[in-house]
């Protein structure tokens, strides 16, 4: 669990997760999900800390559970693929959960997330993928 694989692949997952997240929801597809939020919910001041925090604790657990996934199979498209049925669970399945639970956002808006989350998912389990296939053992 705490292998060198494991720890630089939840750094790198972080970082990912961490810039690229702030970037997509902050930036990229802010106004898009204004126009589509029907209960605001969001935070004026966002706790930069708290998110680093859970960005770790989620990018572990991503690292942990790929590294018994990939099976010793590690490349960016393996990777990717773990990522991406994250990001279906997540985008997808907790999504519309929220929807019919809170109503936060439209189902367009809902939709488009699970869209964005799969990817966003898949990009950081094929960072996870490189990671663990630069680190990994070699067999002899």
């Amino acid at each position: 669990m705490f292998s060198k694989s494991n720890l630089l692949a939840t750094v790198g997952a972080f970082i990912t997760m961490f810039l690229l997240g702030y970037g997509i929801w902050e930036f990229l597809l802010a106004d898009f999900f204004e126009g589509h939020t029907l209960k605001s919910f969001l935070s004026e001041d966002m706790n930069m800390g708290l998110i680093a925090v859970a960005n770790v604790i989620m990018a572990f657990v991503l690292s942990s559970v790929y590294s018994k996934w990939a099976r010793g199979h590690h490349s960016a498209k393996e990777g990717f693929q773990y990522g991406a049925w994250i990001g279906v669970f997540m985008g997808f399945g907790m999504g519309i959960l929220n929807y019919a639970l809170m109503g936060l956002m439209d189902i367009t808006g809902t939709l488009v997330n699970g869209i964005v989350e799969v990817i966003f998912y898949g990009i950081i389990g094929a960072v996870i993928g490189l990671i663990y296939q630069k680190t990994a053992a070699k067999e002899k």
